[in-house]
């Protein structure tokens, strides 16, 4: 299992104890993960939480930079990028060389995306949701059952990736993005339903507002413990 953490350059994240306002903190929030086994740091300067408000691009650069110029000879495990701008891909490749991109809408929000990552060469976490902060409570009605829905889903991008020559990408399910309680369990119980795709699988479950709810399905109620029993490859966590 694969570890990432979560480094939130936000002064507004849901779990204060991952935010991160200058590069002294974050190489001390950096260490604490990487000694509990953390091989990628995934930095994020947009807050996605539930309702949370757009960032202008260069307030997010403006969190990024000052970071990532400060860590990127420090020797730290493979970096990740949480975002959606294809803009800020590409001032981070020029700034650090290779990243993880880590896309929470799989290139929807932004139409340069996926053309940027496959140009640049970059690996891509694709993850499912819809809507942003603001509307995705309101979004969860999948008719035909949210397992199938996320892999038609991912049937959908997979297309695309190839098409561009993205060749290296990560599938997130996307647990607590426009998914009800009931949704997020049942996802998880199935997470072996994605297989078929071949990739790599992430997980980020970490203190989502479902996980304080009762797995309808009665098996373990730990969330974490859970994903890395149904076969989760990479597992986000705070």
């Amino acid at each position: 299992m694969i570890l990432m953490g979560v480094v939130n350059l936000t002064p507004d994240s849901f779990r204060e104890e991952t935010r991160a306002m200058s590069p002294e903190a974050a190489k001390a929030r950096i260490a604490d993960l990487v000694s509990r086994g953390c091989s990628i740091i995934d930095f994020g300067a947009v807050s996605t939480r539930p309702g949370a408000a757009d960032v202008p691009l260069e307030e997010e650069w403006a969190r990024l930079e000052p970071v990532l110029s400060s860590v990127k000879k420090e020797g730290i495990p493979t970096i990740s990028i949480d975002t959606t701008s294809a803009e800020i891909v590409r001032r981070a490749e020029a700034l650090i060389g290779r990243f993880i991109v880590n896309d929470i809408s799989a290139g929807e929000d932004d139409p340069a995306m996926l053309e940027t990552v496959a140009g640049l060469g970059l690996q891509y976490v694709a993850m499912h949701k819809r809507g942003n902060p603001r509307s995705m409570d309101a979004l969860t009605e999948y008719p035909q059952g949210v397992v199938q829905a996320v892999d038609e889903y991912f049937e959908t991008f997979a297309e695309k990736a190839e098409k561009l020559g993205i060749t290296d990408w990560i599938l997130d399910p996307g647990f607590g993005f426009a998914k009800t309680a009931e949704q997020n369990w049942e996802l998880l119980e199935n997470l072996p339903a994605l297989r078929h795709f071949g990739r790599p699988i992430l997980v980020g479950v970490a203190d989502k507002r479902f996980t304080h709810t009762p797995n309808p399905f009665g098996r373990c109620q730990n969330a974490e413990r859970l994903a890395e029993k149904r076969g989760a490859d990479i597992l986000r966590i705070h």
